[in-house]
């Protein structure tokens, strides 16, 4: 039975910067912008009781934390504007960014013992204010901190993704804990610098990118479902047993990637000779010569894609599936970064291929449940639910713990409801039935590929 609970929501208010700061005008970079980063991430943290903190109210110091905050990252208290050809640039005007104060009639205990997405009533915990969806003209920062009986609380986070990317999210979450915690300034100062990813002129894109390849896609209305899968190191081994030898070390991703991508393509209704596309996050940071300033807290990745067809997809072992994979994140260099950039301003800043895609986000290095405020490291800390924005083939690898204290991966995914039910058939089978939702305990064992 699903969880419900009340919540006692304040007024939204804004916060600004704490003192006064720069009133300007800052372009985005021609990464930031593109059409499939113009939506908002939500964002979740949960956090027990901590007896230290007896006394504080959780809401009045990460509210002053974060108006102390927005001095230093003082372009997440301004607005997006849109110039000529689509552009994005941000009016840093100190305007602020949305804060939620919360009471919930529940304590920590009354929620599942696996705290993974999708979160029960979250709609609650982070309030949707009516208007703030939007890209443009509207604040770019969304906060609700709320209070649980028992002197735990929740924060939710919602954020334009043109203006950060998932190392951006963990460097500003981090200084903000920072300030919570009593410094003065961050350890890490942010850094502007979008030029540095701006379209060369004349622009040339020199690379291919086939995560931007126009296909036409047949829309259809389905109820989507949202549920998250473990992978510990029982699940990570019986994907390894997969493998022939020379692929035996071959990493974590590149198994817990390929094992999704089959069982997602297995379960939709694709024919075995559409091409069905896997996209990989790459942060491109230190594919750069010299590197990204330390502190750039803008969008720095790509997304390339391998492609293949759904039939040579499934039919083949899967130490296919992991090599494309392996091969394609390596394709990220300085200049595919300049090409994308380059592509963007000559082709309208136009959206990844959405037809048959999957795209896979790694936000293990972030460590998001090490975000401290004051009250110790987070239960859970990341995102909310699969998809991105509209686009549902979006999932990420969230460190987690499951219900028998392992330690491992929790991956949040989203599909048609006729789909979810092929999709977790197939997915057992590939790792063995060790999962922790263990539907299948009398099924076959054979080893899937």
């Amino acid at each position: 039975m699903a969880l419900k609970f009340k919540v006692r929501r304040c007024q939204p208010e804004l916060v600004g910067p704490a003192i006064p700061t720069p009133h300007e005008l800052k372009l985005l970079s021609d990464i930031d912008d593109q059409d499939g980063l113009r939506f908002h991430i939500p964002l979740t943290f949960i956090y027990r009781k901590e007896a230290s903190m007896d006394g504080k109210d959780p809401v009045e110091v990460i509210r002053k934390a974060l108006s102390q905050t927005l001095v230093f990252y003082y372009p997440l208290a301004g607005r997006l504007r849109e110039g000529p050809g689509r552009k994005l640039m941000v009016e840093c005007n100190g305007e602020g960014v949305i804060f939620i104060e919360a009471d919930a009639d529940i304590t920590f205990h009354h929620f599942p013992h696996s705290l993974q997405p999708p979160f029960p009533s979250f709609h609650e915990l982070l309030y949707d204010v009516p208007g703030s969806q939007e890209i443009l003209d509207t604040p770019i920062l969304l906060v609700q901190v709320t209070r649980l009986k028992c002197g735990g609380f929740i924060l939710g986070v919602r954020l334009n993704h043109t203006m950060m990317d998932g190392a951006g999210v963990a460097q500003f979450m981090n200084a903000w804990t920072e300030m919570a915690r009593g410094a003065t300034k961050p350890s890490i100062q942010p850094v502007w610098c979008r030029e540095l990813l701006l379209a060369r002129d004349p622009p040339r894109i020199t690379c291919n990118h086939r995560e931007y390849d126009q296909l036409h896609e047949t829309s259809t209305t389905h109820q989507m479902l949202h549920r998250s899968f473990f992978f510990g190191p029982t699940q990570i081994a019986a994907l390894r047993r997969l493998l022939p030898n020379h692929l035996h070390q071959c990493t974590t991703f590149d198994l817990i990637t390929a094992c999704l991508w089959i069982c997602r393509t297995k379960a939709l209704p694709i024919e075995p000779h559409e091409d069905v596309r896997m996209m990989c996050i790459v942060n491109a940071r230190a594919r750069f010569n010299p590197p990204l300033p330390v502190g750039y807290y803008g969008n720095a990745f790509a997304y390339p894609a391998a492609v293949t067809t759904a039939g040579k997809l499934c039919g083949n072992p899967f130490g296919y599936a992991v090599e494309l994979i392996s091969k394609v994140k390596g394709e990220v260099t300085e200049e595919y970064m300049h090409s994308v950039a380059d592509l963007m301003v000559t082709k309208g800043r136009c959206l990844f291929t959405t037809a048959r895609s999957f795209i896979i986000s790694d936000l293990r290095h972030f460590k998001l449940r090490e975000i401290d405020f004051g009250w110790g490291k987070a239960v859970y800390g990341g995102v909310a639910k699969g998809g991105a924005g509209p686009f549902p083939g979006a999932t990420y690898i969230i460190p987690h713990k499951n219900v028998k204290g392992e330690e491992g991966f929790v991956l949040p995914i989203c599909l048609p409801a006729n789909a979810m039910e092929m999709f977790e058939e197939d997915f057992h089978k590939m790792v063995g039935h060790q999962n922790d939702f263990g539907r299948y305990e009398n099924g076959n064992t054979k080893p899937y590929i």
